[in-house]
């Protein structure tokens, strides 16, 4: 019987399926796991609301999980449970523009930003990469995860999304420090 590599997995690979534009494939350690990707494929001139998933090669920050839709996932990765009140701010012109946020963000204008808590599944476990964090650029794309799919692997926004079962897999195995190469 073939060992489990005791070190974990310190890099992962997301392709795009040929003849497709949204669905792609991960592929890591010795799994070969069926991904979503943004709604216009995969691109090396993200920007914001484009729906492209960025091209690149991108460390993997930690994980953060809805805690009451399961327990902490089995993981060596810094995992934070989401709140109520956690999101992700996605407007340019603010000067929190992609980093986490608690709301209501309030102020004198309505400030553009993604609900970390929500009602479908998409966001009960997500993996946050390092895309647009240093430097980071206004409009250059925001909020790009790594998190659940939605039924029939439709489309992203621009993250990449697997299904439950295939993301706790990939989590169990993951090391700290590992990266994502999207291509």
């Amino acid at each position: 019987m073939k060992q489990a590599n005791p070190v974990g997995i310190s890099r992962i690979a997301v392709r795009r399926r040929p003849g497709t534009r949204h669905l792609g494939i991960l592929r890591a350690g010795g799994l070969n796991i069926p991904v979503a990707l943004g709604r216009s494929g995969i691109g090396f001139d993200k920007a914001e609301g484009d729906g492209r998933t960025p091209a690149g090669r991108w460390r993997i920050l930690a994980l953060l999980y809805r805690p009451d839709h399961g327990p902490r996932p089995v993981t060596r990765l810094a995992a934070r449970p989401i709140r109520p009140d956690d999101g992700w701010c996605d407007d340019r012109a603010d000067r929190r523009y992609n980093h986490p946020v608690t709301l209501p963000l309030g102020g004198a204008r309505n400030v553009s930003h993604e609900t970390m808590w929500r009602d479908e599944a998409l966001y009960d476990l997500v993996l946050v990469i390092d895309h647009n964090q240093r430097p980071r650029i206004a409009g250059r794309g925001s909020a790009v995860f790594v998190h659940l799919a939605r039924p029939g692997f439709r489309p992203t926004e621009g993250c990449v999304a697997l299904r439950r079962g295939d993301m706790k897999r990939l989590l169990a195995r993951l090391r700290p420090g590992a990266v994502i190469d999207i291509r």
